[in-house]
């Protein structure tokens, strides 16, 4: 299990810069969309497998449902309607190979997007934890994160054995506007 939770650590991804911050990009981040330096055994992902988050971004505030909508040949298509109060709704739908983790193809809104290229970083602290969010109180792998081109630093706090897809519980990252915090509200795994 502990080396499951590294590969998941691992595949968290990079992390913006303060200068560079843009919300799709962020919760993507948040998710370990990203990083493709490490390969995942094979997603165990089910069509309808759903989480649903509070994101906080200092005077922004905003929810995310993501969802396993669709299982191809290929991998699995996830959805994440992200709703961002006054910077608008906005539909992810990101298609991940079931075997990699690799992002096919990725579109916000309809259009097609170039997956965003995965930074430099390196795991900081790394120890089991409990955390307490809406969602409940969840047994978690935690972890710092510093992205060496900014030197910025994250955390995240993950169980990927309970939470479905990415086995997000909470994160917390640096945005344009002060911390970027992501936390589960509510979650099912098929």
């Amino acid at each position: 299990m502990k080396l499951f939770f590294i590969a998941t650590m691992l595949f968290l991804g990079a992390q913006a810069s303060a200068m560079d911050f843009n919300p799709v990009t962020e919760i993507l981040k948040a998710q370990g969309l990203l990083d493709k330096s490490v390969k995942p055994l094979g997603l165990e992902w089910k069509v309808g497998d759903n989480a649903q988050y509070n994101i906080n971004m200092g005077f922004i505030s905003g929810t995310m449902d993501m969802r396993v909508r669709e299982e191809t040949s290929e991998g699995f298509w996830m959805n994440q309607d992200a709703d961002l109060g006054f910077l608008g709704k906005q539909l992810i739908e990101i298609h991940i190979n079931k075997n990699t983790g690799e992002i096919i193809e990725m579109r916000v809104n309809g259009q097609k997007q170039t997956p965003p290229e995965s930074g430099n970083q390196e795991i900081v602290d790394m120890q089991e934890a409990n955390i307490t969010v809406p969602a409940g109180t969840f047994e978690c792998v935690y972890l710092k994160i510093r992205d060496n081109s900014n030197n910025q630093e994250s955390e995240a706090w993950l169980n990927p054995e309970t939470i479905p897809m990415t086995g997000l519980v909470k994160t917390i990252q640096p945005g344009q506007f002060g911390e970027v915090v992501v936390e589960l509200t509510g979650f099912q795994k098929l």
